[in-house]
């Protein structure tokens, strides 16, 4: 019978390793970029770089950033693999055109997903995608034509032992099994053929046996055996005894995966998921997310100012542990009114933005930072603030969570660093940045971003809290608007765009005037400029917010502008300038009787005194130039205050010439003491503010290779090693005609003295019996290894690399030989040090451990892999 399976390719013999030295060097560089974890360290060999691709470690990451229908094409190549490497016979001419009649190309990948014409595009850009990162390779033909795919070794033990659901491949074959699998592989006419091969399969079998296939055909594919004596159980004892059905042990079957494929008309899944699932959410309209976005900017800009004036006037501590204390959040919420949930947010930003950072006192306070952000207007400091965010590691929604050991979760705390929160954050943006219909924009919810989200990272499927606080984010940045993306927060994740100008364009008109009332208060219609914005903060208090601001005058905030160094006469100019009503007699009161009592009581600040029984000896003392330093000021004919330590004073006056005494504050002299004194050195940065990278930012150093870069080197060890193994090949060639011929041809660089030693001893100016006499040096090439004597040279030793061999090279030869089911040549150290040279046939490699046969002696052993010191293939072994 002839089977519409095809023979394996002559090229299957191929490694994964040969697959990546045929890659071109721009190949290898794309999968260096899309796998960076295989750059870092620099790996030592193209092998090594295989070994390493294959790796579970490696191979996690790839899946974790794989989308849903890269899996499939994984599963199925998976799945299909086994089946194109059954021997048969050349398939016979079929009309229905069967791509079996060929490698395991994206055709027949597609094929085997379920996909329409239309997916077939897709599914084609999916299998090239997983091949540029080393998931799959090419078993035959030259690299870049018709693909026969093979996954990378290794991914077996990622997906599973069922890929796509169905069972493990056995040999033999059950006779017609092929045939029918075959045609399942087949055009729609050609389907027609399974059933009819399916039909003759379950031939006499007992009622209810297709029902039972049918059951575990779309999997799981294993299932419990029924009791015995009852219908079911004969069907299932006829299903075996027909290889339709393998008992896995006493109380479980499992059906096989030709005969799953068979069921399924050759299908691996039911349909293709090609395409991301569409958002869903609620429309809203562009004008209000940019309205709504603009409100939440100023907002936050307006709360970080607060922030910085509160820090600036009373810098709270740092925690012992980092961070700042519940108290000191609730303080800062009490002045930003808004929730300590919120308030939290701000000091993060704000802390990325590096605005307030850690003093790195002892003890350490937080205080805001000397730059230009009072020189910016309200769009720029909004750029400054969201770019920040977009970029950082952080994720400020833990704030007041509990971690491991129970403890609370505080602002600034270092243990807020998460890595994958910029690429989380980008997903959940890009989600939100699809494209507008007409005037509306979508606002979805965090439970349909969490399902875009799923099925770009399948295997790394994002928590629902990170998903929801990185929303919340977004709206109080003003990214987002309703739920939906802003024009600021487009403009953030376009390259080229400026998202200040967009902002500025989104935010409404500024005005410059406040109509002033009887009753102390003043009403802004509209957002005030930066001027207006300067007078209401110095000398108002706010009373409501929103189309127009309402502030009011008090004693209290007057006193405020006078503190700052407004005076009466000022302060009310500017504001009849800036009114369009003269200002009202109740505030010009309040105005003039607040300055003309402020000042009457005043209170200053003096480190040490001076003072002496007679006025005489004091006098001139504050205005000696050479006393300028002290700051000196007289308070009394006989009592004058400075600004220096009483120490300082003390000093600068005995040189002055005037013999004074320190006294303490009970009016009694102190007496001198001996002693040993250190000198003060400053208190080491804390470190939270090293952790938060607070102070002078430096620059990240980049330590990530360059592709090309590495690749280059890469090549330059390939054409060494290459040109090495020409060296020894000819070295052995020449060994090998030496023994052949009795010494009478001449080695190339060296020529036979004698082949037979002499009994007397030669002199030393003789060359020694038996030896090769090595020619000039200008004529003599360079070998790996010098020559002894012609019966000395092995050509299998020269065949062998000098030196100890690289962990990866082992690893890729071990997996090669676990996927191919052949043995190699393992040298395993002893417990006493001593290496032993087993031929082993590896079953499993994982964990760090090898499970291997030893054939000679019929036993299973477990090596670490920490104790092989080389492997080398079967038939290079002397």
């Amino acid at each position: 019978m002839a089977s519409s399976l095809p023979a394996a390719p002559a090229a299957a013999t191929r490694h994964f390793a040969d697959d990546l030295r045929q890659r071109s060097d721009t190949a290898l560089a794309a999968l260096l970029r899309a796998r960076p974890d295989l750059a870092a360290p620099s790996p030592s060999t193209l092998r090594s770089l295989a070994a390493r691709a294959s790796s579970r470690t490696s191979l996690e990451r790839a899946l974790a950033r794989s989308d849903a229908l890269t899996l499939q094409v994984l599963e199925a190549v998976l799945a299909l693999e086994p089946v194109f490497r059954l021997p048969s016979e050349p398939p016979e001419e079929s009309p229905g055109g069967s791509p079996l009649a060929g490698p395991l190309s994206a055709e027949v990948v597609t094929w085997a997903l379920g996909g329409s014409a239309e997916d077939g595009p897709r599914v084609d850009a999916a299998v090239r995608r997983a091949v540029e990162q080393a998931l799959l390779w090419d078993a035959g033909g030259e690299y870049g034509t018709t693909l026969d795919l093979r996954t990378v070794p290794g991914l077996d033990e990622l997906l599973g032992p069922n890929p796509a659901g169905l069972g493990p491949h056995l040999d033999p074959v059950p006779a017609g099994l092929t045939e029918a699998v075959g045609h399942a592989f087949g055009s729609a006419t050609g389907r027609t053929g399974t059933a009819a091969a399916l039909g003759a399969l379950l031939t006499g079998a007992p009622p209810g046996a297709r029902a039972i296939l049918d059951a575990l055909a779309w999997g799981p594919p294993v299932g419990v055996v029924p009791p015995a004596g009852t219908r079911p159980r004969d069907a299932v004892n006829w299903l075996v005894t027909e290889h339709l059905l393998v008992r896995s042990d006493a109380r479980h079957v499992v059906l096989p995966r030709l005969v799953g494929l068979a069921l399924r008309d050759g299908r691996t899944h039911r349909e293709p998921r090609t395409l991301p699932p569409e958002p869903r959410g609620r429309a809203v309209a562009t004008a209000t997310a940019d309205a709504e976005a603009a409100s939440a900017a100023l907002e936050l800009v307006r709360r970080v100012r607060l922030l910085r004036q509160s820090w600036d006037e009373s810098p709270p501590s740092v925690l012992r542990t980092g961070g700042l204390g519940v108290r000191e959040l609730r303080r800062v919420a009490a002045q930003l009114e808004t929730d300590e949930r919120a308030t939290a947010f701000v000091v993060e930003v704000a802390a990325l933005a590096g605005l307030v950072r850690d003093d790195g006192e002892a003890p350490p306070s937080y205080v805001p930072t000397v730059t230009d952000w009072d020189d910016l207007d309200d769009a720029a400091r909004w750029a400054r603030l969201v770019e920040a965010w977009l970029a950082s590691r952080r994720a400020p929604w833990l704030v007041g969570s509990r971690d491991d050991k129970g403890a609370l979760r505080a602002p600034l705390s270092p243990d807020l660093q998460r890595p994958w929160v910029p690429r989380l954050r980008n997903g959940v943006l890009g989600v939100l940045a699809a494209e507008p219909t007409g005037d509306t924009v979508l606002a979805p919810a965090p439970e349909d971003v969490v399902e875009v989200l799923t099925w770009h990272t399948p295997r790394s499927v994002p928590p629902a809290t990170a998903v929801e606080g990185l929303l919340i984010e977004a709206e109080w940045l003003g990214v987002t608007g309703a739920g939906a993306l802003s024009t600021p927060g487009r403009a953030l994740l376009t390259e080229g765009d400026d998202p200040a100008e967009a902002l500025r364009a989104v935010l409404p008109h500024e005005v410059d005037e406040i109509l002033l009332q009887g009753d102390l208060t003043g009403i802004v219609p509209g957002r005030p400029s930066r001027g207006l914005a300067r007078l209401l903060e110095r000398s108002t208090d706010i009373e409501s917010r929103g189309a127009a601001t309402t502030v009011r005058f008090s004693p209290a905030s007057v006193t405020r502008a006078l503190d700052q160094g407004e005076t009466a006469d000022g302060m009310l100019d500017e504001l009849a300038h800036r009114s369009p009503v003269p200002v009202p007699q109740p505030l010009e009161y309040l105005v003039r009787d607040t300055a003309r009592r402020h000042g009457a009581v005043r209170v200053g600040t003096a480190s040490s005194y001076l003072r002496a029984a007679d006025a005489t000896v004091l006098a001139g003392l504050e205005h000696d130039p050479t006393l300028v330093g002290l700051g000196l000021v007289r308070l009394a004919p006989t009592v004058l205050a400075a600004s220096v330590p009483a120490a300082a004073l003390h000093e600068a006056l005995r040189k002055r010439g005037l013999v004074s005494a320190l006294e303490g504050p009970d009016g009694r002299v102190l007496v001198a003491r001996r002693g040993v004194t250190g000198r003060a050195m400053p208190a080491p940065r804390s470190a939270a503010a090293i952790r938060m990278g607070a102070g002078t930012p430096s620059e990240v150093v980049d330590r990530t290779p360059d592709p090309e870069a590495l690749v280059a080197d890469l090549r330059a060890v390939e054409e060494a090693a290459r040109a090495g193994a020409r060296a020894r090949a000819d070295a052995a060639e020449v060994a090998r005609s030496v023994s052949t011929s009795g010494g009478g041809i001449p080695l190339r660089g060296y020529r036979v003295v004698s082949a037979v030693p002499p009994r007397p001893e030669p002199s030393a100016d003789q060359p020694r019996p038996g030896a090769l006499e090595p020619l000039a040096a200008a004529d003599a090439p360079s070998l790996d290894r010098p020559v002894t004597t012609a019966a000395a040279v092995d050509a299998s030793a020269l065949d062998e690399d000098p030196g100890t061999q690289h962990p990866a090279d082992g690893l890729a030869l071990l997996r090669d030989a676990l996927r191919d089911g052949t043995t190699v040549i393992v040298e395993v150290a002893g417990h006493t040090g001593r290496l032993e040279r087993r031929e082993l046939k590896p079953l499993n490699l994982d964990g760090g451990r090898l499970r291997a046969l030893d054939p000679d002696r019929e036993a299973e052993l477990t090596i670490a892999v920490h104790r092989i010191a080389s492997v080398l293939p079967t038939s290079s072994t002397p």
